[in-house]
């Protein structure tokens, strides 16, 4: 089966950019990254090109940032697959640094941006 027929694909780009904002938040330097969860600095090159790590580098980087790599794999639509607005509301809401009323203000301005860009999105 070609990797464009499979039932899924590990989004790099966006696991990237999942792991920028964990080493951000932390304060460290892409080394230090690398340190910490065990993996090469040409591991993290790789992922900085939009490469996927090897098995034993994704499980030692989403161990590191608190991460699923579910996440990061982008299925082919599947009927009854809950859409994009549907699971960033569920995450809003599960999120406990937010008060109900703060979750529901995010989520109403999250669906105003991502349904006025999505229509921009090339075929």
């Amino acid at each position: 089966m070609s990797e464009r027929n499979a039932a899924g694909r590990f989004d790099a780009v966006a696991f990237h950019a999942a792991l920028e904002r964990t080493r951000q938040d932390r304060g460290l330097l892409w080394k230090h990254v690398a340190d910490q969860a065990g993996v090469s600095a040409s591991t993290l090159t790789r992922l900085a090109q939009g490469r996927r790590p090897d098995v034993d580098g994704l499980a030692a980087l989403v161990a590191w940032a608190h991460l699923s790599a579910d996440d990061f794999v982008r299925r082919t639509e599947e009927p009854g697959a809950p859409d994009t607005l549907t699971k960033v509301a569920t995450h809003l809401r599960g999120d406990r640094n937010l008060t109900p009323e703060a979750a529901e203000a995010l989520e109403a301005l999250i669906a105003v941006a991502y349904k006025q860009l999505a229509k921009d999105r090339p075929e």
